[in-house]
């Protein structure tokens, strides 16, 4: 009755199976299958793609090769395919080799697959066909759209629907940051992945991107980010706009107050520390003008800022110079004194030689010419007697004195 209600290819292909089967086991008695060698692999294969299966044989000899299904139905027997479903078609037939394709791959698709080769005894070796499924676009969001800085904000990324359980990373800028994952199973082993991370923001913060990478077997290169925005209180500088150098009596004072902040600052006002400001103070919004210098107008003069996050200031000191002082204070060159020194110092040193070489030379003329008329004395009385004749010659002996 079963065999009545098949169609005639199916019938054929049942009779061929069972004659090939025989015939094999007539064939087994006498061939022994020592020295074959089946070989499968396990295979990954992500949701709607398509797997190959493979059974191999080494050193067969004309065994028939066969490959099952989960469910240990018959998907292909040698070249012929008695499972109906038409997603599996034949990509390689021979005496070594049986390579079969899946296509559409599903979740119902999972599972262990037997290749089977008829020897005696029989051999089976097993691929196990794991099926990934990647997650869904990441979802990210923050508790506060807007953060002062200071505070803390909480950023959530979920990747939900994934087999198996993806992970979660988080990058701020190129910065690596470590999050706090939950993990919640649903059904036929999917998974959805939630990261929480926690952070203290600065106004350096402020237009950086918050990223977050999901890590899994079934994509690359899947993320999603937010770039913060981040309020800070202003900053503010003073600039002195005139004079260029020395504040000096009898003339003007031009200062500018530049700020910036998140949000920009709505208020800037300006103020003398500890006393009022001059009679000759203009005040233009961000900019203070003192006409007429005079030193009763030294001191400290603060432009102070606010937005809603806070309020910041800066102070310019007002000394007001002499009108009579030079804008410049002078530089000493020192290579000049330098100079100068060495010159005078060498001057110095010739004049000494000068004198030295002068002096000498007249000394010796001195003791010659009281010599004189001694040499040819015969005696010590006749040498004095002659020597005192000397003196009255003014032209052969002179003595000088500095």
């Amino acid at each position: 009755m079963a065999i009545s209600g098949l169609g005639s290819h199916s019938i054929s292909l049942f009779f061929y199976m069972i004659l090939a089967t025989c015939l094999h086991k007539g064939a087994t008695q006498t061939i022994s299958a020592q020295g074959q060698n089946l070989v499968t692999n396990n295979v990954s294969v992500v949701e709607g793609e398509t797997a190959i299966i493979s059974c191999r044989v080494k050193n067969n000899d004309d065994s028939v090769i066969q490959l099952l299904n989960p469910n240990r139905q018959t998907i292909y027997f040698r070249d012929v395919r008695p499972l109906k479903d038409s997603r599996f078609q034949l990509v390689n037939f021979s005496d070594n080799e049986l390579l079969v394709s899946l296509s559409n791959v599903s979740l119902l698709d999972e599972g262990r697959y037997v290749c089977q080769l008829y020897t005696d005894p029989p051999q089976e070796a097993y691929a196990d066909i794991t099926v990934l499924v990647p997650p869904g676009n990441p979802i990210l969001e923050s508790r506060e759209e807007i953060v002062s800085e200071g505070n803390e904000t909480e950023i959530t990324c979920t990747a939900m629907g994934s087999k198996p359980a993806s992970t979660i990373k988080w990058m701020k800028g190129d910065q690596p940051l470590q999050g706090e994952a939950t993990v919640e199973e649903l059904y036929d082993r999917m998974f959805t992945v939630t990261s929480r991370l926690k952070l203290t923001v600065s106004k350096e913060d402020d237009g950086v991107a918050v990223i977050c990478i999901i890590d899994h077997p079934a994509v690359k290169d899947f993320q999603a980010q937010k770039y913060l925005e981040v309020q800070y209180k202003p900053e503010v500088k003073i600039v002195v706009e005139f004079p260029e150098g020395l504040t000096r009596e009898g003339e003007n004072l031009e200062l500018t107050c530049k700020t910036k902040g998140k949000p920009q600052p709505h208020q800037i006002n300006w103020l003398k520390v500890d006393d009022d400001f001059p009679s000759h103070t203009v005040i233009t919004g961000s900019d203070l003008l003192i006409e007429n210098l005079n030193k009763s107008y030294n001191g400290t003069y603060r432009c102070v800022a606010s937005n809603l996050v806070g309020e910041a200031y800066d102070d310019y000191i007002l000394y007001v110079y002499d009108s009579r002082t030079d804008g410049v204070p002078q530089k000493i060159d020192h290579a000049v004194i330098g100079g100068v020194v060495a010159v005078v110092v060498f001057a110095m040193l010739c004049l000494l030689i000068v004198l030295g070489r002068y002096f000498a030379r007249h000394k010796g003329t001195y003791f010659t010419h009281e010599a004189k008329g001694a040499d040819d004395a015969a005696d010590a009385d006749t040498a004095i007697i002659n020597a005192e004749g000397g003196h009255n010659n003014s032209d052969d002996k002179k003595e000088y004195y500095i």
